[in-house]
């Protein structure tokens, strides 16, 4: 049995590997795409997730592909369910990073830290403070309430924040996506967590972003085809919400002349939520060995995607 695996990963999985899986360690694409095509077990992940799901495509005779990535829209997941290839992916490996990404989203907007950050850029000393929004007793809806829209509620309710989840079940008291429209407009802060699916595609649009209170702020740590871009772009600029902070956007890289980078009370962080931590490859191999004994044992895996549902 062959695997392909991340030359970067061989410390840590080296030594734990089980005897006679002939391993091949790629360190560019090219040899990825090389070393894929005879491979029964591949772990393909580069820096461009497009990349890593255009490699995994090639894998005909696939029958595990691992990912690091929680978010699969890149991955052809109709292809590899025709070929039947069990797919595990990364939730839970950048939960806590992302999750304190989004709650210093919200903080950021309250304080208005990037306008703070710019006044220092400008050497400008000031006495009034841009943002003097407190979180105590402020509402937040996050939408996909799952491993990290729960860490995301926890700890904004250690804030004071009255936080509602929204789940595709409905569970543990949380809306579901029937209903949580209804009520866009009690919310302070809006965060989007939700897995990008073919259903939450520019599920955000201008009738959402209409129906939020005009002091109310977007967030997006989920995937940037969740918002319609165009419609966000125009409420930010007629300034019917306060203000959006973006993880993700799209395309990514966004090009340097599209408008979202100048719209106004737009903060952006260019996708580094996941990025944010020093434990993602520690974790990611930890779980790779994990599912790696299970699969070679033929005992259930840890996350496992449906592909039909997309995550």
């Amino acid at each position: 049995m062959k695997a392909v695996l991340p030359a970067l990963a061989r410390p840590l999985l080296e030594p734990h590997l089980p005897a006679g899986l002939d391993v091949a360690w790629f360190t560019s694409r090219e040899d990825a795409e090389q070393m894929v095509l005879d491979a029964d077990i591949a772990w393909v992940d580069m820096q461009r997730s497009g990349h890593s799901g255009e490699v995994a495509a090639l894998g005909t005779r696939l029958k595990w592909l691992s990912t690091i990535f929680a978010g699969l829209d890149a991955f052809p997941l109709d292809l590899l369910r025709e070929r039947g290839v069990i797919v595990t992916n990364g939730t839970g490996i950048n939960a806590i990073a992302v999750a304190e990404y989004a709650v210093m989203g919200v903080l950021a907007a309250a304080k208005r830290f990037d306008e703070v950050v710019r006044l220092a850029d400008r050497h400008e000393w000031t006495i009034v403070a841009p943002g003097q929004v407190e979180l105590l007793d402020t509402t937040a809806l996050i939408i996909g309430y799952g491993a990290i829209g729960k860490l995301i509620g926890d700890r904004l309710e250690a804030f004071g924040v009255t936080v509602t989840g929204v789940t595709r079940s409905g569970r543990d008291g949380t809306l579901t996506p029937e209903t949580w429209r209804a009520g866009l407009g009690d919310y302070d802060w809006v965060i989007l967590a939700a897995p990008s699916t073919g259903e939450t595609k520019a599920m955000f649009g201008a009738g959402e972003l209409a129906a939020m209170k005009r002091s109310a702020w977007l967030i997006n740590i989920a995937r940037g085809d969740m918002v319609d871009q165009d419609a966000l772009i125009e409420a930010l600029t007629a300034r019917r919400i306060a203000g959006a902070f973006l993880d993700t956007v799209t395309p990514e890289p966004l090009p340097a002349d599209h408008p979202l980078w100048n719209a106004p009370n737009a903060i952006h962080t260019m996708h580094l939520s996941g990025r944010s931590q020093t434990k993602m490859f520690q974790r990611a191999g930890t779980l790779f060995l994990k599912n790696l004994d299970a699969f070679m044992a033929g005992r259930p895996m840890d996350n496992v995607v449906d592909l039909a549902a997309g995550y």
